[in-house]
């Protein structure tokens, strides 16, 4: 799809510049937590946590328990951080070199910004880590050039906030890496993604979170999202899908339906821990009861039950 750097009047537009790879939510290692209060909006990665574990979510949106980073996450933050700056020179200027040039600059902010991913090579004196850690990044950047000419795109938005409320009332927020517009107004949502492209079984997972932000888009501005596309720089596939509303409708009724199960856990108290494939890699097996350990006190008030009424 071709695109233009002028948008027609239905393309999105960025109400706010947001921090880089920031959640649309407070992010689970923030540094300082405010008072535990209800959930008021639902991203893509909050949705999925509540489907893969609900207790995960619970930790992470209420309890706002710390999270130690992880290699794989922070390189993602960083390879973002370059694809996004990379649109800031002319498109000729767009080149591999020029990805690469940018990688230790950007390493520096995201270290100023986010002191503790220095922890990530405390026990690395030498520094040979960081530099295997590095050249991945780059060589996930350079095969970005393999899947994409930058020289001929011109996207509208760039790490673009949205934000929408359903007629239900409920709040709908992500982050979306990229947003093309072609010359005949059609609307293509882009994520980059660091790791392989999933097997066959788990690619609904990944489109999920795909068809959320076209249902945010359609909902917002009345345009349906001509494209959808995933780019897998761990494996150099990229992924298209052309939703049709009965598609995002679906979601809709998908979202609102796990909207309703997440207020009867939050007023009850009741989170219910889920086994996964990934549960390997959680930072929570310590508290959590599917693993021997205890949740910390419930920070909401509890409803009481509703009384039974006989028939």
């Amino acid at each position: 799809m071709e695109t233009s750097s002028a948008a027609p009047t239905a393309a999105p537009q960025a109400a706010t510049a947001a921090p880089h790879r920031a959640e649309a939510e407070a992010p689970a290692d923030a540094p300082a937590a405010p008072a535990a209060s209800p959930p008021r909006s639902l991203s893509p990665s909050r949705a999925a946590d509540f489907m893969r574990c609900p207790l995960l979510y619970r930790f992470r949106v209420i309890d706002r328990l710390p999270e130690k980073p992880s290699e794989a996450a922070v390189r993602g933050t960083l390879v973002h951080a370059v694809l996004e700056r990379l649109f800031d020179a002319p498109a000729a200027e767009r080149t591999a070199p020029r990805a690469r040039d940018l990688l230790p600059g950007q390493w520096e902010r995201l270290r100023e910004s986010r002191p503790e991913v220095a922890e990530l090579f405390a026990d690395d004196p030498d520094g040979a880590r960081l530099a295997r850690w590095l050249e991945e990044a780059e060589r996930l950047v350079e095969r970005w050039f393999m899947l994409e000419d930058p020289t001929r795109l011109e996207p509208v938005e760039r790490e673009f906030t949205v934000e929408t409320e359903l007629e239900s009332g409920l709040r709908l927020r992500g982050i979306i890496d990229r947003v093309d517009v072609a010359p005949t107004g059609e609307v293509r949502i882009v994520d980059y993604k660091t790791g392989k492209a999933p097997r066959p079984q788990y690619a609904e997972e990944a489109l999920f979170q795909m068809k959320f932000y076209a249902l945010v888009v359609w909902r917002l501005k009345r345009v349906l999202p001509r494209r959808l596309q995933l780019v897998y720089l761990g494996s150099g596939d990229v992924v298209t899908y052309d939703p049709v509303p009965a598609d995002l409708q679906r979601v809709e009724r998908k979202l609102l339906a796990l909207w309703e199960a997440i207020a009867q856990a939050t007023a009850t108290g009741e989170w219910r821990p889920r086994r996964g494939r990934l549960c390997d890699w959680c930072d929570h097996r310590d508290r959590c009861p599917e693993f021997g350990g205890t949740p910390p006190p419930y920070p909401l008030p509890v409803s009481p039950p509703a009384p039974h009424t006989a028939e």
